[in-house]
């Protein structure tokens, strides 16, 4: 397998239109979501070197700061803003993952790359070179989550974007197949990280830093890869040391399709609301029924949510949500802010927002249920569907209509409805941090694909700079 992924890696070519308009937008998307984290102090504490006041001589710059760090700790810092929020892109099968965990990596080594050719008086990279590293960092983290669920063994997705990254990264240090491949088996002999700190109660913030700590982790490898490292080609099926027999008890992963571009133009963006992919229908149905339930808080007796078994199994919880990762993955704890608020926002799960205590009292008499056509359209990969439906019922016997959704507003089924608002999007977050001057280059070079595949890399990222 490690082979497939190696060649897909050096050999595949990425021409599609459609898939690099897709890349485009999680770009946009990703870096958009970076600068609202960047808003946020928890995220923050965790941004620059780790020793300070390093000098990292044509370092990789963070977008919203002044930083310029060296392209593992760059890559950490993206896509630990980008990911804090829970608001950037996801892709689902057997294992739920979220593909932009790898942005962080692949724009912070081609930034520091790009800007050490052009020192050398070299060609830098261009944007186009990342764009196509971004259709297959997608592709292969999301073929590998189609099938293959890491959670049932009890560890994080995060897995999925160190091979992602460390394979990408390495082709876009020039590496050739076989340091592609030195990279990726590396990659899977390296521990991995347990999904504690993704289910309640022990959600944590880590759960959104994970992926950066990948992403990172897979530039590292990368760049030991160039640099001659070996590799280990039975990393996945040595028996009894290899990954396979360690951790998946002899099973192999199962690829179910070729490598090629359909999940970069499949992934789901979160367009609306920032909170778990399973509960982002939810949250819509809590909001288009909140001006028929705002003036009756007081009189509801129950809250029913009809959901797929994925939803009920990773996404409800019961009694104190004591942290904002707890809040953002509890359906029920979506679902009360969206009827009482009529919209949900990242402030919505901070201590402040959290101490309502109509909140508490709302998920105290909300009933989820599963739905079995909901969740066979969950797993089936024509539809992957992520349904929900919010009926609420009054202590008088009357109730609301039973709201449904199917899909969200990001699946790709729904592309069109939601490309408008991905830009509005992306403009409100670049309001956080730049001027409108600013803010009017940086849309006008992303919305110009061809333009921007032509760009150099090092130039791009200075567009997200702070200006004096």
């Amino acid at each position: 397998m490690t082979h497939d992924i190696a060649r897909y890696i050096s050999d595949y070519c990425v021409e599609s239109e459609a898939a690099l308009d897709s890349a485009c937008l999680c770009l946009i998307d990703t870096l958009g979501c970076a600068l609202e984290g960047l808003t946020i102090p928890e995220c923050r504490k965790l941004l620059g070197p780790i020793v300070p006041d390093t000098i990292v001589p044509h370092g990789a710059r963070v977008p919203g700061t002044s930083f310029e760090l060296d392209p593992v700790k760059a890559a950490f810092d993206i896509s630990c803003m980008a990911r804090w929020s829970d608001f950037s892109d996801t892709y689902f099968g057997a294992q739920g993952s979220h593909p932009s965990d790898n942005i962080g990596g692949l724009l912070a080594l081609a930034d520091h790359r790009s800007r050490i050719l052009q020192a050398g008086g070299k060609a830098p990279l261009l944007m186009r070179e990342v764009l196509a590293a971004i259709v297959q960092a997608y592709e292969i983290q999301g073929v590998l989550s189609m099938d293959n669920s890491l959670y049932g063994v009890g560890l994080d997705h995060a897995l999925l974007v160190k091979v992602a990254s460390a394979g990408v990264a390495t082709r876009l240090c020039g590496g050739d197949r076989e340091a592609v491949a030195n990279a990726v088996t590396n990659a899977w002999i390296d521990g991995h990280s347990l999904c504690i700190y993704r289910r309640s109660p022990h959600a944590g913030t880590r759960k959104s830093w994970a992926g950066a700590d990948a992403t990172a982790r897979g530039v590292f490898l990368a760049m030991l890869a160039v640099r001659g490292e070996m590799g280990y080609p039975s990393a996945l099926t040595t028996p009894t040391w290899g990954l396979y027999d360690v951790l998946f008890k002899g099973k192999p992963f199962a690829i179910p399709v070729t490598y090629g571009c359909s999940v970069v133009q499949n992934i789901q963006f979160k367009v609306s609301v920032p909170t778990v992919f399973n509960a982002q229908t939810a949250a819509e149905c809590a909001i288009r029924l909140h001006p028929v339930v705002r003036d009756r808080i007081q009189e509801i007796r129950k809250i029913t949510i009809c959901a797929h078994a994925t939803t009920l199994r990773l996404n409800t919880a019961s009694g104190p949500l004591a942290t904002a990762a707890e809040r953002d993955h509890c359906v029920q704890y979506v679902v009360a802010v969206g009827l009482l608020n009529g919209s949900i926002t990242a402030e919505d799960y901070e201590t402040e927002a959290a101490s309502d205590p109509r909140i508490d009292a709302l998920r105290a008499k909300t009933e989820i249920l599963e739905d079995p056509a909901y969740t066979r359209d969950y797993a089936d990969p024509a539809k992957r569907a992520s349904a929900n439906a919010v009926q609420v019922f009054f202590a008088d016997g009357s109730t609301t209509e039973k709201v449904a959704v199917e899909y969200p507003l990001g699946h790709a089924r729904r592309r069109a409805e939601a490309q408008k608002l991905l830009w509005e999007k992306f403009e409100a977050n670049l309001a956080r941090a730049f001027a409108d001057k600013q803010r009017k280059r940086i849309v006008a070079t992303c919305r110009d694909r061809e333009s921007l595949e032509r760009l150099a890399v090092h130039e791009f990222v200075a567009l997200f700079l702070p200006q004096d």
